[in-house]
């Protein structure tokens, strides 16, 4: 019997990593709360592994009250430094400053912060046949990345977006003949 085919990225032999690309990423995610937590995540990941921000998922979620943005907008000097004294999560003051910020400028948004983000989705973006097919950055994604900075984003470049989108559904870059691909 043959293991069943990845993308390599997932072939790590950490358990949570190998969920992750099973079961999450690639699956449409939309609601405000839930796209800002995966905006914020990839923000916060930047720079950094992916695994590091999936061991520390859960804690970011306790310290930034579930990605609630109007709870998160609100949040003062006060909430900076006691998320700074946090080492459950990434204690990086501009990317601190930069939910709390986003988090802000998600309030404002005509239509809400998960209608502007899939504005960008591509259902029709070509399948890759391996890792080396995946772009880094795409139209899409530059597009994505100048419409939130537009709207006071931060950390929010091509790059970032990219991976936003391929982490909740808007676009399928999980490779030919991948096992998540078919469920998607």
């Amino acid at each position: 019997m043959t293991d069943p085919i990845r993308c390599t990225w997932a072939g790590m032999a950490d358990p949570m990593y190998l969920a992750y690309h099973d079961e999450e990423w690639g699956v449409p995610v939309q609601g405000d709360d839930a796209v800002f937590e995966r905006v914020s995540l990839e923000a916060f990941q930047s720079g950094l592994s992916w695994l590091t921000i999936l061991r520390k998922r859960e804690n970011f979620r306790a310290a930034f009250d579930r990605f609630s943005i109007p709870k998160v907008a609100a949040y003062t000097e006060q909430d900076v430094e006691r998320l700074l004294a946090d080492a459950g999560i990434i204690r990086n003051r501009a990317k601190i400053e930069a939910a709390i910020s986003n988090a802000r400028a998600a309030l404002d948004l005509p239509g809400g912060l998960s209608e502007l983000v899939w504005r960008h989705a591509d259902p029709g973006a070509p399948v890759p046949g391996s890792m080396a097919d995946v772009p880094a950055v795409t139209p899409g994604s530059k597009a994505l990345a100048k419409e939130l900075k537009k709207h006071g984003f931060k950390f929010v470049g091509p790059t970032t977006a990219y991976a936003l989108m391929q982490a909740i559904g808007l676009v399928n870059d999980h490779i030919q003949g991948c096992v998540a691909r078919r469920s998607r």
